[in-house]
């Protein structure tokens, strides 16, 4: 790939873009969506649980072939190159029990070249956690500190993090969502997948509403209190009658 092109290429461009599961009929999970996602941006993904955020996400990153359309991230296909570009945080989490903070560091350092070491002790020291402890004798709220000092530490252009703050204590969650707006390079773009949006609304610049795998509304923050007076949060109730 060119790598001129490659910089002057959309972030993350999505055209058309479908997924159906052989069980699930005529139904498809991610419904012909076109999305561009620019640079410099942190971006909610919202919708209720099962409109497609997750199916997009791992689409994105190259763990779900679609159906149809395609995906690329600075004008590539999913693959072996993309993962360079993006810091992936998934929903569940992949990190083995056994191991010590400190092996999980050195792992990624191995495995990402753009991976700072120095950026994740430093963070653990901040949090008091130590690079001894094993994960399974850490707790819930713990192990999600971890797993997200892991995908904040690389030097990535796109950080997908699927529902970082569900499941643990709001201290946690501040703890969170400050991590996530001083750990990444403001030329990058963060995409933040989560149903608590009061949580994060104010750290967000755009939003995007999914529906039944339908992009429903792509927009600014700005333009949400603007154009309807009202909060991301308070919208989002209403255009989904929650």
């Amino acid at each position: 790939m060119n790598e001129q092109y490659m910089n002057a290429a959309p972030l993350l461009q999505i055209n058309d873009l479908c997924k159906r599961y052989p069980n699930m009929g005529s139904y498809m999970s991610v419904f012909h969506m076109n999305l561009t996602i620019p640079r410099g941006r942190i971006i909610g993904l919202l919708g209720p649980n099962g409109c497609g955020k997750t199916t997009l996400i791992k689409m994105i990153n190259g763990l779900l072939a679609p159906t149809s359309g395609s995906v690329y991230i600075n004008g590539m296909f999913p693959g072996a190159e993309s993962k360079r570009v993006i810091s992936y945080l998934p929903e569940r989490t992949y990190l083995d029990n056994g191991m010590k903070v400190a092996q999980m560091i050195d792992y990624f350092a191995d495995f990402y070249e753009n991976f700072s070491k120095e950026k994740a002790y430093s963070m653990l020291e901040s949090l008091g956690i130590s690079p001894e402890a094993r994960l399974k004798t850490l707790s819930k709220g713990t192990k999600e500190k971890v797993q997200l000092i892991l995908v904040m530490s690389r030097d990535a252009q796109l950080y997908i993090l699927d529902e970082p703050i569900a499941g643990v204590d709001p201290a946690a969650r501040d703890y969170i969502l400050r991590t996530i707006i001083t750990n990444y390079n403001p030329n990058s773009t963060i995409i933040l997948s989560t149903h608590l949006i009061s949580d994060i609304e104010s750290v967000l610049d755009d939003v995007i509403f999914m529906k039944n795998g339908s992009l429903m509304l792509h927009t600014s923050v700005d333009a949400i209190r603007s154009q309807h007076n009202k909060s991301v949060d308070a919208y989002f109730r209403e255009v989904y009658a929650c």
